[in-house]
């Protein structure tokens, strides 16, 4: 996984409440495992009309927001069914980042498993950088997760709060195997003990 470090990029206004995870990824996008390959169908129903041509008020079909990488939305974004296509599918577009007033519970554990930081904002909050993204693509957004801050084109600084430990996997770059893989010297020495303490019993990875 990508470490997330400090993002300065396009910000994409997308100023709609209750966007689902079948509006994200549509469920006959689900049929694949891989992770790559999915951000051509992100938001299809709303990028696409019936005929598959683009339709051209659809924000992230105008520049600059084709290579937008931060996405600003309203309340309860990811919300509907558990499908973690949704967070590969904004990954694999190119969003790093989602900020909303607030985000479905399933939707917001799985942003953090797959790189992606969501920051939880008051609404009026969400609307001024909206209203900064609006201008397109001078007038990018800085994240800074070491800080905790977004900071706005005019330079103000706006705080946000995150768990420590999901702020540390980001920062290191570290999914849940990655978080196991941290402690492979201990897991390493764990089982050397353990096969001569007790001789007799499996292998743990014969288990």
């Amino acid at each position: 996984m990508d470490k997330f470090t400090t993002l300065t990029a396009v910000a994409a206004p997308l100023p709609l409440a209750n966007v689902d995870t079948d509006k994200i990824i549509p469920a006959r996008f689900l049929k694949t495992i891989k992770r790559s390959g999915l951000g051509v169908h992100l938001f299809d129903t709303l990028r696409y009309d019936a005929d598959g041509a683009e339709r051209p008020d659809f924000v992230l079909n105008r520049e600059p927001y084709r290579g937008a990488q931060i996405l600003i939305a309203h309340e309860n974004f990811g919300c509907g069914s558990s499908r973690e296509h949704a967070p590969w599918a904004l990954l694999d577009f190119g969003i790093r980042c989602v900020i909303a007033p607030d985000f479905a519970d399933i939707f917001y554990n799985n942003c953090f498993k797959n790189g992606i930081l969501p920051v939880r904002l008051p609404r009026d909050v969400c609307d001024a950088l909206m209203g900064d993204a609006a201008l397109g693509g001078n007038a990018r957004l800085t994240v800074d997760l070491q800080r905790q801050v977004v900071v706005r084109p005019n330079g103000e600084e706006i705080g946000f709060e995150i768990d420590p430990f999901r702020r540390h996997s980001l920062l290191e770059g570290l999914d849940d195997i990655g978080q196991t893989l941290a402690h492979a010297a201990s897991i390493d020495g764990y089982e050397a003990a353990r096969a001569k303490a007790r001789p007799w019993l499996p292998a743990i990875d014969a288990v």
